[in-house]
Order: C-alpha cells, then structure tokens, then sequence
C-alpha cells in the first residue's frame, strides 16, 4: 500500500502515485473538500486559469487544489499520455505544489464518446476549505492496468471486452479502489459519488458494483479510459458541496 503523506500547506494529505497524479487525497482536520464541475469543460490552459480565479475568490492559495479531473478528445498512446502529463505537471510545479518530485493532486483523465472536446480540457476540481467539521477525500481514477506493470502486457483480461471480461476488469478495478481507500483510512461507507468510465456493455458484474459501492450514487459517463488498450476507470469521492460554474 501506498504511504499516506501530509501536505500541509493545501490542507490535505495525499497517497503516493506517479509522476501525473496521485492515488487519492483525504482532508487534515480543519479542512473540507469542495468539488466544482465546469458548466462547459474549458481548456487546460484556461482551466488552470479559472481555477486559480476561483481560489482567489475564496482566499485560498493555490496549494488548496487537490484533485482534477480532465476530458481528452481521444485516448492518448502509452507515450503520448507521459508527453501531455509533463506539460500539466509543469504547471503544479509553477503553483508550488509538487514536493521533492511528489506531486498531491488526485486525477481523472478520460475521453468522452460523444462530443469529444478538440483539446485535452478541464471538467471539474476538487480544493481544501478551513472548516472546524472538514471531512473528505477524492480516490483518483484508475483501470485495469497493475500500476508499475508491464503495459500493455499486464493489462487485465486485455482486450476481453466480453460479459465474462468486463466482470474481471471491474472485480479488479473495485479492488483497487477499496484498496486507495483503505489507504486514505476511509470506506465506502463515507463516499458520496463513484464515476464510472467505460463504452462497453455492463451486465451482471453492475449490480455487484451497485452492492460494493454502497451508500454512494453511482454515475455512469460513457468515456473511454485515457490510454489507449484500456476499457474499464473508477473513481470515488466523499464531498459535501458541489457546485456548478
């Protein structure tokens, strides 16, 4: 399991990933998580740009972002993906938030069906307020993909989009999510929303979804994972305030 690091200065602490992302944020005490989904996805640069008008607004510095959540117009390449993470991170490092080559904020990354954005864009954020009752946490979104892995190699049942596939993939990917939140010290129990990503057909392996989420709402969006070869992403946030701007 991952090790659980306090970042002090946005409020939160934050499980170990990668060099993108990491694997999920939880409050300190003293601090709630707030979650904004844009009325229309904007692109990174500007998202970054709206973000930061918004915190301002709020008095909070520009540490107290934790987690983004991004729509891409079309599953990147293995490559393509490190190339697009090294422009975002670029900009975390401008706003003071990575730390001795750790980066905090929790991240989704996937690519709508439908109405697919030209760019890579923003379609919501997550940040820190003071709060004497603060609660929350947000599990970043993951696949069928071992992290640390071979890709696409270890991805699991790979390329099996089939019934008996797909029910492989979402065993393995709920593990992964109840493991981020064991590691968060959280459950499902304080979850309020869990996304799911996939195109392809859901059958019996949704209700067991349905019973391992529980007491959280479950959001189906009709993306595709942000690499190309993976079918199958979750995420799981427990938030009390979300708006819409």
């Amino acid at each position: 399991m991952s090790t659980l690091i306090p970042f002090r200065d946005g409020g939160y602490s934050f499980l170990e990933g990668g060099f993108p992302y990491s694997q999920g944020i939880v409050a300190q005490p003293g601090f709630a998580i707030e979650r904004v989904r844009l009325r229309e996805p904007l692109p990174v640069k500007a998202g970054f740009a709206k973000i930061e008008a918004h915190l301002k607004s709020l008095k909070r510095p520009l540490t107290a972002l934790c987690a983004a959540e991004l729509r891409s117009p079309k599953p990147f390449s293995f490559s393509g993906f490190g190339a697009f993470n090294k422009a975002y991170v670029a900009v975390l490092e401008r706003w003071g938030l990575i730390r001795d080559g750790r980066n905090p904020v929790a991240r989704s990354n996937v690519a709508p069906e439908f109405r697919p954005p030209k760019e890579p864009c923003f379609y919501a954020f997550s940040y820190t307020v003071p709060d004497k009752h603060g609660d929350g946490f947000v599990v970043a979104g993951s696949g069928e993909w071992p992290e640390g892995g071979r890709f696409p190699e270890d991805i699991v049942a790979r390329g099996d989009t089939s019934k008996a596939g797909m029910r492989v993939k979402a065993d393995f990917v709920v593990g992964k999510m109840e493991s981020r939140l064991a590691g968060l010290h959280c459950s499902w129990s304080q979850a309020t929303v869990t996304q799911l990503y996939t195109v392809h057909e859901l059958g019996h392996e949704m209700l067991t979804i349905q019973r391992a989420i529980q007491p959280s709402s479950l959001t189906w969006h009709y993306c595709r994972p942000p690499i190309e070869g993976l079918d199958y992403e979750m995420d799981v946030r427990g938030v009390r305030l979300e708006r819409v701007i």
